[in-house]
């Protein structure tokens, strides 16, 4: 289930502060992040956004 647009437009990554991408409707829901440079991925259990850069995953 996808998040609220307004929820989303107020999180931003932890690490690098750039907004992030809604992948909530995926097999795995995560959040990931648009900078360029960092791509973190955030997990989204029972709907809420664990925003800890040490729960992140690295990009591939």
């Amino acid at each position: 289930m996808p998040l609220e647009a307004g929820l989303l437009e107020i999180l931003a990554c932890p690490a690098c502060h750039a907004p992030l991408s809604d992948r909530t409707a995926a097999d795995t829901p995560e959040l990931v992040c648009t900078g360029k440079d960092c791509g973190l991925a955030y997990p989204v259990r029972d709907e809420i956004p664990v925003l800890l850069v040490d729960e992140a995953r690295r990009p591939a």
